[in-house]
């Protein structure tokens, strides 16, 4: 198969990428600099948008069979339990949002989900093959890796993280900041004497801000732990029986002992934006193109739906759509680090409702009106927003969703009611009728109305990826 697409990076937003591109039958190489795959858990928050786009890429059911909630936190001060907290309460789904709750999953996990699905479409991540340069032309880009092999594709895609080569070849500029005055201690590692139910704060008496917290990771043994730094702990040590001490520190009478430590860091803020998004036939997504305090769980999630935005882009080829890209990510991006930044603040500041979230981190708000692909238009639903999911009936009885027509590599033409059923060229068009209709061959029947309440249209064309495309009222 001829390498139309080159991915240098294979974390869950090269791996998102290349499913995008495999299931369009686009050929497509994903290469990684790294030996081994990441272990530990990092990026361990899945946002309600994220599962949408698992839901479409078929690693859903996998990805919620290894995962679980969020978890409650016991709260302890002084070594002694003073009650528990949620960053959010659980609610319930909705005809429109289908999964409308957070999911935790260890970033390997996730990854893992995601090769497996990638297998399964012929496609394989080569490790110790890391992009070392790259030159393009008009037709295509020429890229070197670290195997020695010289690789010839039309397009490039840095999902190589926020000390991207491909970023820093390009001369783009990371535009923000690194801010030394807030530190964290982070990691994975084992913790017995937790009951692995709750997450767990343990917290300073003189200072309940400061201290450790545990949050277990479903699927392993291992908790993900972190500790805020103090002005005066300079060279932290991040060995085992310095975590040991720390734990000692402030659990009080609540024994846990640490052992088989995975990984740890001193994390510092990062909050950057790339200036550009693409240059040419090599584009930017992921940690590449924007890093995030992990406060809010957004970084992950951001970098997947920008695979999710440009994966149909670059299957389609058009100069219109691949100009799209950055005009429309490159906003969210911004917006996004705007709303993990307060939350950082508002720890740094000691705020008592830090730890509380909202539809804010969610991503199902993400809209791309005023964008390229968004015609001025008037309504609650306009072109750019994420498409509504709505129970229907086919004309046998049998439930389905709309979510599950607009699975697939396609855009989808919905028409409410009468009106000719001429989609596009590459979507697919459903007719769908009233409540009390009665359906005949692909027709499909809004039998609770919730279709018809949620677009308010007589014809709506949803993009590849999920998003109102055009929309004509009814």
């Amino acid at each position: 198969m001829d390498i139309e697409v080159l991915i240098a990076g294979a974390g869950p937003t090269g791996l998102t990428l290349a499913i995008e591109l495999a299931r369009r039958d686009v050929g497509v190489r994903v290469v990684e600099k790294a030996e081994s795959h990441f272990a530990g858990s990092r990026g361990d928050g899945l946002q309600p948008r994220t599962l949408e786009v698992f839901e479409d890429l078929g690693v859903l059911d996998a990805v919620l069979a290894a995962g679980a909630p969020p978890f409650a936190t016991k709260i302890y001060v002084g070594g002694q339990l003073v009650g528990e907290r949620r960053m959010a309460e659980p609610v319930e789904p909705t005809p429109s949002v289908p999964y409308p709750n957070a999911w935790v999953l260890g970033q390997s996990q996730t990854e893992g989900i995601l090769r497996d699905r990638l297998a399964e479409l012929g496609v394989r991540v080569e490790l110790g093959a890391g992009l070392v340069g790259f030159e393009q032309d008009d037709e295509g880009v020429t890229a070197t890796l670290a195997t020695g092999e010289v690789v010839r594709a039309e397009y490039l895609v840095g999902a190589d993280g926020g000390k991207s080569l491909v970023r820093k070849s390009l001369g783009v500029a990371f535009e923000g900041t690194t801010d030394e005055s807030i530190r964290m201690l982070l990691g994975d590692v084992q913790a017995e004497g937790l009951d692995r139910v709750y997450g767990h704060w343990f917290g300073a008496a003189e200072n309940p801000m400061h201290g450790v917290v545990f949050t277990p990771l479903p699927g392993m043994p291992h908790f993900q732990f972190g500790a805020p730094l103090g002005d005066g702990e300079i060279d932290v040590e991040t060995a085992l029986p310095a975590l040991q001490a720390r734990v000692d520190e402030f659990s009080g009478e609540q024994r846990v002992r640490l052992h088989d430590l995975i990984w740890s860091t001193v994390w510092r803020p990062n909050i950057r934006l790339a200036a550009r998004f693409r240059e040419g036939r090599v584009f930017l997504a992921g940690d590449a193109a924007h890093v995030h305090p992990p406060t809010g769980g957004q970084g992950l999630n951001t970098g997947v739906q920008d695979a999710y935005n440009l994966g149909w882009k670059l299957a389609d080829g058009s100069p219109g759509l691949l100009d799209s890209y950055e005009a429309e990510r490159r906003a969210v991006a911004a917006r996004v680090l705007g709303v993990s930044s307060e939350l950082l603040q508002k720890y740094a500041d000691g705020d008592e409702d830090a730890h509380k979230r909202g539809e804010e981190t969610q991503q199902l708000d993400i809209t791309y009106r005023g964008g390229p692909l968004a015609p001025a238009a008037l309504g609650a639903l306009r072109p750019g927003d994420r498409a509504p999911d709505a129970p229907l009936a086919d004309a046998n009885g049998k439930r389905v969703r709309l979510f599950e027509l607009f699975a697939g590599p396609h855009a989808t033409l919905l028409v409410f009611g009468d009106g000719p059923l001429d989609a596009p060229v590459g979507a697919v068009a459903y007719r769908v009728l009233p409540a009390g209709s009665t359906a005949s061959g692909d027709e499909l029947v809004d039998v609770d109305g919730h279709a018809f309440a949620a677009y308010s249209a007589s014809r709506v064309l949803v993009r590849p990826d999920g998003y109102v495309w055009t929309i004509t009222a009814g």
